[in-house]
């Protein structure tokens, strides 16, 4: 009888031959959209339409995305959320962290593996961009998924929240105010509409993944007299878990098995609805609920949900296991306590903070940095203060530890990895160190995700180990706290980054390109749309799962002309940046000093935007 290991082995050895590449063009622009029917406005689209493609992939692919910035008024950048980037980080797709933002005019190529199965999304990671439309899912398939057997068919769809108004238009009012309440939505959509209309039949089994890639509202899904059973989170596959109701927060991901009801003899309600206790001010009621259908039979009425969604019957993420069952992660070699806050700072504007600073995007990326500093990239004194950044040693169990003083919940997300969840408080009950819980206290087999949330007055505790060295960012994703501060940086095993980038990898040219002098992060409202949607019309999802969006056209004649349109002194400057990134990887040039970075002409610190304390707050390796 074959041997499990060598069974492993040969499917490795298959799944590797058998990948591919699949490739993106996307040309950003702005289009006019009215996915509620209630205001038509301004919203940032790829290839000239709105909803965005989604990106699918299997298991082992390589995927690319060639971005043509078309906006004419803002820079851009990409993150994949959830995708750990092994071996990319300079793929992270994080603006003045792993790149500097694509400028209008400019083209920019991401290419990475993706070796994690699961739901995951892609949106704008400069100046707010994505809850004005610039976000949209992707989608790695497994043909070895555990779960592979148990259903017929897979279901996608995304939720949000929508804003009739533009972030450039809002944002400026929430820095000045000064108790900084969050803007609230003007509505929740279910795969940008709000008339979605999955079609279904009687006694087939369904994967459903869903994502929150709204902005700022956590939302709660039901599916009415339809039990759904939790098989991942995040992109980490969990043992089975029964749910009538789950909470889903900004950024995180679900994937369910339901079955078809025995007979077609109604349609029945999907329903999501606004965590209302997020909800502070608002000028006037938002709609808080929205709804779509499973439809067995479209002769039948579409009927509004037989009953409110009871949220106290969420099922509390922390009690999920994963299905690989790795343990507890032990004794932590750094332990890192974050303290959040606002506070009105000097320049007049008011910020969220951890441990009383502020982020501020630096003017050159914080990847650069680390890769350029020599010796020094060990040193948190070496980054800009104003990034907040904390240095891991490589091959670390690393614990972070998020007390909330403030009275809403809060996602957090951190790039380049997932973490156990090891520790959540109830509402009310302060810091941990308050509470008096220890080792003992956390589960021996805690649930992974990448964005877990943090209760009111509460604190959560999170272990990863430091095993992807790269430079990766830790913040709220509700876009209005991470755009007014509520983010850190952590630079992992920089040493190990510079050898292992040295070896295998260099910076592509046009992300050098990039960061040309003179190039800044731009924002502005979109005041003029190339082409108009189509207002709040019926979605459906085709049965065989593909969304009811459009996949991105494979080497569009848009991206071909921009290539070809790239000015002389775009190709210069990529020569020139090339040759330095080579001297550099050679060791030829290093930053020797801390006030001035001689590889990039550029400061590296600044005088902190922060209130109270002094000193970065960093742990050393």
């Amino acid at each position: 009888m074959l041997s499990s290991a060598f069974l492993l082995g040969l499917l490795t050895v298959v799944t590797t031959v058998l990948s591919k590449t699949v490739e993106y063009d996307f040309n950003v622009t702005w289009v006019l959209a009215n996915p509620d029917g209630a205001k038509a406005r301004p919203t940032i689209g790829v290839n000239h339409a709105w909803p965005l493609p989604q990106i699918q992939a299997d298991i082992g692919d390589t995927i690319v995305v060639n971005v043509l910035n078309s906006l004419g008024n803002q820079s851009t950048a990409l993150h994949f959320h959830g995708i750990f980037m092994e071996g990319t980080p300079h793929m992270d797709g994080t603006a003045q962290v792993s790149q500097c933002a694509i400028q209008p005019g400019s083209s920019f190529q991401y290419k990475f593996q993706v070796n994690q199965p699961g739901t995951y999304w892609y949106h704008a990671h400069a100046e707010s961009q994505y809850p004005d439309g610039l976000r949209g899912l992707l989608i790695v398939h497994d043909a070895a998924s555990p779960y592979h057997d148990d259903y017929n068919e897979e279901i996608v769809f995304s939720i949000s929240d929508w804003y009739h108004e533009q972030m450039p238009e809002m944002m400026p009012h929430y820095l000045h105010q000064s108790m900084l309440h969050d803007p609230t939505p003007d509505s929740s959509l279910i795969n940008d509409t709000q008339n979605l209309q999955i079609p279904v039949r009687p006694n087939e089994k369904y994967l459903v993944r869903i994502a929150n890639i709204g902005g700022f509202m956590g939302q709660y899904l039901s599916i009415e007299d339809h039990e759904m059973t939790i098989v991942e989170v995040d992109g980490v596959y969990t043992k089975p878990a029964q749910a009538q109701t789950i909470y889903i927060a900004a950024g995180q991901r679900y994937g369910v098995l339901i079955e078809g009801k025995n007979n077609a003899s109604r349609n029945y309600a999907i329903t999501v609805t606004m965590d209302k206790a997020l909800i502070m001010m608002a000028h006037s009621r938002p709609q808080v609920t929205v709804t779509g259908w499973l439809v067995y039979d479209p002769s039948r009425p579409l009927d509004e949900p037989s009953a409110e969604i009871d949220i106290s019957q969420a099922i509390d993420d922390i009690t999920l296991e994963p299905y690989d069952g790795e343990p507890l992660f032990t004794s932590p070699d750094q332990s890192i306590t974050l303290n959040m806050g606002t506070a009105r700072l000097a320049d007049g504007k008011s910020h969220w903070t951890f441990n009383d600073i502020a982020y501020t995007p630096p003017e050159y990326p914080t990847l650069y940095h680390a890769l350029e500093a020599g010796a020094l990239s060990t040193d948190a004194a070496t980054y800009n203060q104003t990034t907040n950044t904390f240095i891991l040693a490589e091959n670390q169990t690393v614990e972070l530890v998020v007390n909330n003083g403030h009275m809403s919940r809060h996602p957090f997300h951190l790039h380049g990895h997932n973490f156990q969840v090891v520790y959540r408080s109830e509402a009310g009950n302060g810091s941990f160190a308050d509470t008096g819980a220890t080792e003992a206290d956390f589960p021996r087999v805690p649930i992974r995700r990448d964005t877990a949330i943090v209760h009111p007055g509460g604190n959560l505790v999170l272990r990863f180990r430091s095993t992807n060295p790269g430079v990766w960012i830790f913040h709220c994703h509700m876009e209005w706290h991470a755009y007014s501060g509520l983010v850190l940086t952590i630079v992992e095993a920089p040493l190990a980054l510079q050898e292992r980038m040295r070896l295998t990898t260099l910076i592509p040219a046009d992300h050098l390109a990039a960061c040309a002098p003179g190039q800044s992060l731009l924002s502005g409202s979109g005041v003029a749309a190339d082409e108009a949607v189509p207002s709040s019309t019926p979605a459906e999802i085709e049965g065989d799962g593909a969304s009811s969006d459009t996949v991105g056209d494979h080497k569009s004649s848009a991206a071909a002309a921009a290539a070809t349109a790239d000015s002389n002194w775009n190709r210069a400057g990529a020569y020139l940046g090339f040759l330095v990134v080579m001297m550099i990887a050679t060791g030829v040039i290093v930053c020797r000093e801390v006030r001035w970075c001689a590889c990039s002409g550029r400061e590296t610190k600044y005088a902190p935007l922060r209130a109270g304390a002094t000193g970065a707050g960093a742990v050393s390796a």
